[in-house]
C-alpha cells in the first residue's frame, strides 16, 4: 500500500519533497485534482508516472512550477518554457497561481518525455498551499518542477481525495509512492488548458476560468480547437470515466425513462439537478445548482456512484453558459 502522510506536517512535505528529488513518485493534492507527480526534469522518474497510470507515452503531462519571486513569472517559467508571448505572460499575471495551464515552446534540452516528445510544455502553477510547499520545498533539492497528471489509472476518474489516490494504486508499496493528504480539492476538476505556443490563444480544454475572463486579460479572441493544436492532457474524446456506463440525459428524458423503470431498478443511479421520483433501489445524487459547486462534487460523485456495483449512471445535461463548460465537457468525455 502506498505511504499516506498529512500534508499539515512540515516532515511530511519535506519527506516528499526528498522522493521526489530521488526519482520516486508523489500523490500532490492541488485545487484542481490530486496529482501523480515526479521530477519533470528527470526522464525515468516520469516514465514511471506513464507506467503506473496505463498512459500512452505520447499523451503529455502538464508540468508544475513553484510560485514566481518578485512576480516574475517569466523567470519561474524559464526552466522549461523557451519563450512566453506577452499575452501569455498577461494570462500568468492574472491567473497564477491558479487551475489555468500554458502551452509554450519549450526548451529542446528539458522534459521531452513530460511533454509526450512535443516541442511545446504544459506549464502552470497551483494555487493549492500543500502543492506550493512541496514545489518550493523540492526546488531546494533541484527540482525545478513536477510532472503531475491526475493520480488515476489513465482515462478514469480523476481523484479529488487522498483516499481516491491509494484506492487507484493500492498495489503500489510504500517505497514507490507517497500520498500528502492536503484534504478534498476545492476546485474538483482540472485546469483550464490554453495552448500560447503558435501566437494567438487557443482553448484546448474548458475550466473554471472561463473564455472571457481570459479574453478580456489577452486583449484578443480565444481560437477554437484546431487539427494543428499541440497534444494536451485530458482533450482525447473518452475520458474521465467510471466503470458503469455514464448517459447524459435532458431533464424531461430522465423523467420519462424513469417513469418506466420496474418496481426494482438496482443497476441505475441518477445524478441530477431536477427533483425526480425514483424507483426503488435507485440511487439518487442531487447535483448543485451552482456551477462552481456542481464542479468540485462532480468526480467525487461519480466514484460514489460507481462504487455502489451499478451498471448505468444517468446523468441531468448540464445547462448551458460559460460556467458549466467544465463540468459539461469533463460529462461529455465520460460518456463517450
Amino acid at each position: 500500500m502506498p505511504l499516506c502522510l498529512n500534508a499539515s506536517d512540515p516532515a511530511a512535505v519535506e519527506a516528499a519533497a526528498q522522493r521526489l528529488a530521488a526519482g520516486s513518485l508523489v500523490g500532490m493534492p492541488t485545487e484542481t485534482v490530486y496529482g501523480l507527480a515526479a521530477d519533470a526534469g528527470n526522464a525515468s522518474a516520469v516514465q514511471r508516472i506513464f507506467e503506473a497510470k496505463g498512459r500512452p507515452s505520447d499523451h503529455p503531462l502538464i508540468v508544475h512550477i513553484p510560485p514566481a519571486e518578485q512576480g516574475d513569472w517569466r523567470a519561474a517559467a524559464a526552466p522549461f518554457a523557451r519563450e512566453v508571448p506577452v499575452f501569455a505572460a498577461a494570462l500568468m499575471q492574472a491567473f497564477w497561481p491558479g487551475p489555468l495551464t500554458l502551452i509554450l515552446p519549450r526548451r529542446p534540452e528539458v522534459a521531452a518525455v513530460a511533454a509526450g516528445g512535443q516541442d511545446s510544455v504544459g506549464l502552470r502553477c497551483p494555487s493549492h498551499p500543500v502543492a506550493q510547499a512541496l514545489l518550493l520545498a523540492a526546488r531546494a533539492h533541484g527540482v525545478h518542477g513536477v510532472a503531475a497528471p491526475s493520480a488515476n489509472r489513465f482515462g478514469r476518474v480523476s481523484p479529488t481525495t487522498a483516499a481516491h489516490v491509494a484506492e487507484e494504486f493500492a498495489e503500489l508499496p510504500d517505497e514507490a509512492l507517497l500520498i500528502l493528504d492536503g484534504g478534498a480539492c476545492p476546485v474538483g476538476i482540472e485546469s483550464t488548458i490554453v495552448d500560447c505556443s503558435r501566437g494567438a490563444p487557443v482553448l484546448l480544454r474548458p475550466g473554471v476560468i472561463t473564455p472571457a475572463q481570459i479574453e478580456a486579460v489577452c486583449g484578443q479572441p480565444l481560437r477554437a480547437r484546431d487539427e494543428a493544436a499541440p497534444r494536451a492532457s485530458g482533450t482525447l474524446e473518452s475520458h474521465y470515466a467510471p466503470r458503469a456506463k455514464v448517459r447524459l440525459m435532458a431533464a424531461a428524458q430522465l423523467k420519462a425513462a424513469l417513469d418506466v423503470l420496474g418496481p426494482d431498478a438496482k443497476h441505475i443511479a441518477v445524478y441530477a439537478r431536477s427533483p425526480l421520483k425514483t424507483a426503488r433501489g435507485v440511487a439518487l445524487r442531487r447535483m448543485p445548482d451552482d456551477a462552481a459547486q456542481a464542479a468540485q462534487a462532480l468526480f467525487a460523485v461519480l466514484r460514489e456512484l460507481d462504487a455502489t456495483g451499478v451498471n448505468l449512471i444517468w446523468v441531468e445535461t448540464p445547462p448551458e453558459g460559460a460556467d458549466w463548460d467544465g463540468v459539461r465537457d469533463r460529462l461529455q468525455r465520460a460518456s463517450a
